[in-house]
């Protein structure tokens, strides 16, 4: 006789485990301990086989009953009913452990190494903004361009342009690590390199490469009436042409005076490689004179709040306004600009010097980066160089050009 729901609740535990039958090899296994556990025996290839159902009463009969015809349709076509679900099973496992945003922060936890703590947080946050609310939950393979321009199109709409294909970019590095570790065919967002309403301007950062002008702004800088901390950061912006963010948290750790350079640990670098300053006796009679207010303590430009933090961010910027230099004239980072320039088109030397001590990667006729100390003589003569010319500028000498290849 088939099962009933009031012969359900009437089959009490025994002293051993018993099976009340229902019908088309559906049966329940009570158990010593009360539970009630649904059974579905079959034939596949000539072999008997159980499979379990689920649990009674969560599964009550008609569900029970459901599965097992589900399961008998796929007997008579050939196909092992438990093996499916062990199948089924094992994909949506995999489906979960393989989504867009697993993928991507698997992927962020391997070239976060690579950038400044600053770059790396902000990657994330915007992925965690604008991609991963509405496909990142969805395994990376299943991800399809329109799902992604969607994404990109709220991000363009915002009016952030720059945003939109930085992270079309960022979405590609994903895809083609997903691709390398086997959870992906192919890259997604290479399918949107021309999808995009329009692509972002690039902005140079303004600079005074004029060697007169140049010279009006040294003797600017020496007459600027800030505090003495500010005074020296605006002087050796211009001597080191370091990156304003590595000049603002430079450590007196990191300074050794008595050699006369700076060196700089990797974890403060842009592209994560430790880098050398030598230091133009200009450089070191400014950093000794700073030393006797703030080397006490951690940083070379502390915060006027205290040693704790180093001087803001702004700081820089905001003391070439007061002196009434223009944004579209210099910012802080066009100090780079201009000693690159200079450099190259009036004292003469050669480029791949300049960019060693840019800190740009340069590399050997094999393919190979340079160390750190790479052509530190020729460097230190450079530095010392510079800051004289520019002390020669200050003073309104006349400028004369080097030959090529002088240095």
């Amino acid at each position: 006789m088939p099962l009933s729901d009031t012969g359900i609740r009437a089959s009490k535990p025994r002293e051993k485990a018993y099976k009340v039958a229902d019908e088309k090899g559906l049966f329940l296994l009570v158990n010593p301990g009360g539970s009630r556990l649904w059974r579905l025996k079959y034939r596949i290839d000539g072999k008997e086989k159980l499979m379990a159902l689920g649990a009674y009463p969560d599964v009550g009969l008609k569900d029970a009953r459901d599965k097992r015809d589900e399961a008998r349709k796929l007997i008579a076509a050939g196909i092992d009913p438990a093996q499916k679900k062990k199948s089924d099973e094992a994909e949506a496992k995999e489906r979960a452990t393989n989504t867009f945003e697993l993928v991507a922060c698997e992927w962020h936890e391997n070239v976060k190494g690579e950038w400044i703590e600053k770059h790396a947080v902000r990657t994330m946050k915007l992925f965690e903004r604008d991609l991963f609310p509405f496909i990142g939950g969805k395994p990376i393979n299943e991800i399809k361009p329109r799902e992604l321009l969607e994404c990109l199109r709220r991000v363009e709409k915002r009016g952030t342009l720059s945003t939109a294909h930085r992270l079309l970019t960022q979405c590609g590095q994903v895809f083609r690590y997903g691709v390398a570790s086997d959870r992906c065919e192919r890259d997604t967002a290479a399918d949107l390199r021309d999808a995009l309403v329009k692509k972002p301007q690039v902005e140079h950062f303004a600079a005074i490469t004029d060697p007169k002008r140049v010279g009006e702004l040294m003797r600017m800088i020496d007459a600027y009436q800030g505090t003495a901390i500010v005074s020296a950061a605006l002087k050796l912006s211009p001597m080191l042409f370091v990156r304003p963010g590595e000049l603002r948290i430079a450590e007196w750790s990191e300074m050794n005076l008595d050699a006369a350079v700076w060196e700089l640990p990797a974890k403060k670098m842009k592209m994560r490689n430790p880098h050398v300053v030598p230091l133009p006796a200009q450089a070191v009679a400014i950093l000794r004179e700073l030393h006797e207010m703030t080397g006490h303590g951690k940083h070379v430009f502390p915060s006027w709040g205290g040693d704790k933090r180093p001087m803001s961010s702004n700081t820089v910027r905001v003391a070439l306004r007061a002196m009434g230099v223009t944004a579209e004239e210099m910012t802080a980072h066009g100090f780079r600009a201009m000693a690159r320039t200079i450099l190259d088109e009036v004292l003469g030397f050669r480029v791949d010097l300049i960019e060693h001590q840019l800190a740009h990667n340069v590399v050997d006729p094999n393919g190979r980066a340079y160390n750190r100390t790479a052509f530190l003589v020729e460097r230190r003569d450079m530095m010392q160089r510079w800051a004289d010319y520019l002390d020669k500028l200050k003073a309104g000498a006349e400028v004369i050009a080097l030959e090529r290849g002088a240095a």
